[in-house]
């Protein structure tokens, strides 16, 4: 049934161009439509499944902890948010020890940000060209494009400069003492999987220190093990001020975090930090499990395999080249990325497009495997010939 034909959906605002598949449940990389289709999900929700679907543990943890409790305030103190807290700062760097608990990736970086601007009583942000970090307001006002599409806001938050990407001259040209941040991507997601280089993130964290400005690094998208490593802190060997995460934080259920460093985290009084839904118990639970599966299942190590594999047997077909990091990749083609999504897909491949027209995004779940792989490469030998 048609849901644009008044049926189904009527109620819902058409914000969204959906794709001619509608799953009814999920088992490990694989969705289902009511029919009984089989489509393989290299696309994970946005990055969100990282566990796949129907994990024993993750589900169960959820379950159980919803039968014990499935909310209390942050006015008192749980076990289960304590314990979530500790796992999380374990698997991030070691400086950053101090966790905020949100509900989602914009959460996260709105927070980020304000802690930035109030701790340096600084008015100014710097941030990349093509980034994208959500659609609140200091969040998206620190998203390029934003100002002149979709913003919405009379006004910006804060002052914003936007510098080349990669370009460490202009970079710290931009970053003086009224810089309070500068908030990146280690590879910028919504852009197309655009890796930057570690001698660029470097850079970055090198002239806020020179300042006393922060570095935040936005881990929405590549935390959480995407990229190979538990977060693109350790891939690229930089430790920043403070870090947000959230899409696969808890395998799927929402949740978001803000870890920062201990002396950033000591300036915070009472009040200045505020969330209802952040770090509720089923969310720290679900977090719970998802580390505890990350690292038992030895996640890592598979992303770091499986993606070379991509990188060795995909390049076929309408695909030119391969770049990103772990399982957020690009695969850049030579017609439109959507075209090539759409015929992917009435071959029973679920993947993504991004803000580079001719680059198509693999975001599927860590425990993807080379079979799966040589799946996706035999589509797209199919498409070399096609008329796309």
């Amino acid at each position: 049934m048609d849901r644009r034909n008044g049926k189904l959906g009527a109620h819902l605002s058409e914000v969204y161009s959906l794709l001619p598949f509608e799953p009814v449940r999920g088992e490990g990389v694989y969705l289902y439509d009511k029919s009984g289709r089989r489509v393989l999900d290299l696309y994970g929700g946005h990055a969100v499944v990282v566990l796949g679907y129907g994990h024993p543990e993750l589900t169960a943890a959820i379950a159980r902890q919803a039968r014990e409790m499935v909310f209390q305030t942050n006015a008192v103190p749980l076990a289960v948010r304590d314990a979530a807290a500790e796992k999380l700062a374990d698997f991030a760097p070691a400086a950053l020890g101090r966790v905020f608990f949100v509900n989602s990736g914009a959460e996260a970086n709105e927070n980020a940000l304000r802690i930035a601007l109030k701790t340096t009583g600084r008015p100014k942000v710097v941030a990349l060209e093509h980034s994208f970090h959500g659609r609140t307001a200091a969040a998206a006002a620190a998203s390029w494009g934003a100002a002149k599409s979709w913003y919405g806001f009379p006004r910006s938050p804060m002052d914003v400069v936007f510098v080349p990407r990669d370009d460490a001259a202009a970079l710290a040209a931009a970053v003086d003492r009224e810089t309070a941040a500068v908030i990146v991507e280690p590879v910028q997601g919504l852009a197309g999987a655009y890796d930057l280089s570690p001698a660029f993130l470097r850079g970055a964290l090198d002239a806020c220190e020179r300042v006393g400005a922060l570095l935040i690094l936005d881990e929405v998208q590549t935390g959480m093990g995407r990229l190979g490593q538990p977060f693109g802190a350790q891939l690229f060997g930089v430790v920043p001020h403070i870090l947000t995460t959230a899409k696969g934080l808890a395998g799927g259920f929402p949740a978001g975090a803000v870890l920062m460093r201990r002396e950033i985290a000591k300036g915070l009084r009472p009040g200045e930090l505020g969330t209802t839904f952040g770090g509720g118990p089923v969310a720290c639970a679900a977090m719970c499990a998802t580390i505890d599966a990350i690292r038992r299942d030895d996640l890592l190590a598979r992303v770091r395999d499986v993606s070379a594999y991509v990188r060795s047997t995909c390049v076929v077909g309408p695909v030119k080249s391969i770049h990103g990091a772990g399982l957020l990749l690009g695969l850049r083609t030579q017609p439109r990325a959507a075209a090539v999504r759409d015929a992917l897909l009435e071959r029973n491949i679920l993947t993504g497009t991004s803000a580079d027209p001719n680059v198509l995004r693999l975001l599927p779940p860590l425990i993807l495997e080379r079979r799966h792989v040589d799946d996706l490469a035999s589509a797209l030998g199919d498409l070399a010939d096609a008329s796309l």
